[in-house]
């Protein structure tokens, strides 16, 4: 028997009548209402066994929901025995129409890029006006990121073999934890920065039902704050890696990107990789203790929910990219052509040479070799500036590509300690033409005596003063972008004085330039 029923909210088309089970709920679907109750169950994250604990939970639900919905969660209900007492308590919410479910749109193959942005709309706003403390704010630190991730690899830890692939496992926990080893920076400036709250904690797609006014986002994780609340990015990922889980990859990334632009806020895309691999394992989690229930389907669940998770984690992984070779090797237009294609920040050390001179970029500064801006303590000041903002981009989780000659064995060793530092990877590549090759590109940027009468020297326009041709998106391997001030001098005396570089990937930019950037691409994955 139900008692003091709260009433309220619009109608709802009334549906057949059908139970349906989670593993911490019963739901009934009865006309236009639905009746949630709490299941007797303790499953260590969660304690429902008392019939206090679950009135408090269903108040909480309530309270919670109506944030996102407040015309589906009508109120709670008592359930009365034949006695008159209360024996326990519910959930009573506004039925509303199951082929609305976002997930059910997806998987009709709907046309659903609207209601996603409608939705990454909706959680921005809903995000500025979430509550904050101390104590909220402290949950999105390095040392609760560890402990969240610890608790989830604790709680597979009895499927591993069984259910889970023991490698998966063991990569999933190295790579999460050495992340999050090197982001404590990162972290500490969301804590700062008002980016960790009171969110919603478990946003799937089969609860966001896209209703002609507007999207309606259920199912709030009420039982534990400490699991509900987090980085705002944690909010959204979740979302973002069931979307990904339907076979929508690119929905997924749609969402963040709307997510992003709604918000104002940016953040390194490795931490989004981070957070929606953290939401997969949550899953899996709970996809594993219902195999623990007696659910032997869910195993296919968790073992594919395992693999987006460690996929997510590999792509997220940061990297610190050296692209070296002596002059006109093509490194300067193979690393551009990284960073565009992965969205990595770039590094060059040409720029910086003339930043730290207060020259501008395509200002002319040729030198004879160890002379001018190219004498030693010079060399030494870029290469120290360089390492400096690479390490600064690191622990803010940004992957970074440092465009250098990098002939000195110990120029490299100061990278590698940096990467290290940094808990990131390091991937060492050499970029390389014959000599014949590299004199001819030279003489073709600059003549073959550029430092007589001024001439090799540009500022963007032809030698005559002309404007340069617009460059498009194509380029050339080797090209000259007036940056660089190498001439055949300079390239003859860095011949003669390389350390040698065995733990560098050769890459030998003779060939078509997409082809190039593609060896490159698969030595940084």
């Amino acid at each position: 028997m139900i008692t003091r029923l709260a009433t309220g909210g619009g109608p709802a088309a009334p549906g057949r009548a059908a139970l349906v089970e989670t593993h911490t709920a019963t739901l009934i679907f009865l006309g236009d209402r639905v009746y949630k109750v709490k299941k007797p169950v303790d499953l260590g994250f969660l304690d429902f066994r008392t019939v206090e604990a679950r009135r408090r939970a269903c108040e909480a639900e309530v309270a919670l929901n109506r944030r996102l919905a407040p015309d589906v969660y009508l109120g709670t209900a008592e359930v009365t025995g034949p006695d008159g007492r209360c024996c326990d308590h519910m959930v009573v919410m506004r039925r509303l129409p199951p082929e609305r479910r976002l997930a059910a749109l997806v998987t009709a193959g709907g046309e659903v890029a609207g209601p996603v942005r409608d939705t990454a709309r909706l959680l921005a706003s809903f995000h500025s006006r979430c509550g904050t403390s101390a104590e909220i704010t402290e949950l999105g630190g390095v040392a609760t990121q560890r402990r969240l991730w610890a608790d989830s690899l604790a709680a597979v830890t009895p499927y591993v073999g069984e259910v889970l692939p023991p490698t998966s496992v063991a990569e999933i926990e190295h790579l999460a934890l050495r992340y999050l080893d090197g982001r404590d920076a990162l972290l500490r400036e969301r804590q700062r920065s008002g980016l960790v709250r009171d969110g919603h904690g478990d946003l799937l797609a089969d609860d966001i039902f896209c209703l002609d006014d507007g999207p309606r986002v259920l199912d709030c994780l009420e039982f534990d704050p400490q699991l509900r609340a987090g980085d705002v990015l944690a909010d959204a990922a979740f979302l973002a890696m069931d979307l990904q889980r339907l076979g929508r990859a690119d929905l997924a990334e749609l969402f963040l990107s709307s997510y992003r632009e709604f918000s104002g806020e940016h953040h390194p895309r490795s931490l989004e990789d981070l957070y929606v691999s953290y939401r997969a394992f949550v899953r899996c989690k709970v996809a594993c203790v219902r195999v623990g229930q007696g659910d032997a389907a869910s195993a296919g669940e968790a073992r594919a929910l395992a693999a987006l998770a460690l996929a997510r984690l590999r792509r997220g992984r940061v990297r610190l990219v050296l692209v070296g070779g002596l002059p006109a090797s093509g490194k300067s237009t193979l690393a551009a052509g990284l960073a565009d294609a992965e969205g990595w920040t770039v590094l060059r050390s040409d720029v910086i040479r003339k930043e730290l001179a207060g020259l501008a970029p395509r200002a002319c500064a040729v030198a004879e070799p160890g002379r001018g801006l190219y004498r030693p303590e010079m060399t030494e000041a870029v290469y120290d500036e360089m390492i400096r903002r690479a390490g600064v981009a690191l622990d803010r989780g940004e992957s970074v590509i440092m465009d250098a000659s990098w002939t000195r064995r110990a120029h490299r060793h100061r990278a590698a300690r940096l990467a290290a530092a940094a808990a990131a990877d390091l991937i060492e590549l050499r970029c390389a033409v014959s000599a014949d090759i590299a004199r001819s590109r030279i003489i073709a940027r600059r003549g073959p005596h550029p430092q007589a009468a001024g001439s090799g020297c540009t500022d963007g326009t032809g030698t005559s003063g002309t404007p340069a041709p617009a460059q498009g998106p194509v380029r050339t391997l080797g090209a000259d972008d007036g940056v660089s001030d190498a001439t055949i001098d300079v390239l003859e005396d860095l011949t003669g004085r390389c350390d040698p570089w065995p733990e560098a990937t050769t890459i030998f930019t003779t060939g078509p330039s997409a082809q190039t950037l593609h060896v490159a691409r698969r030595a940084t994955s």
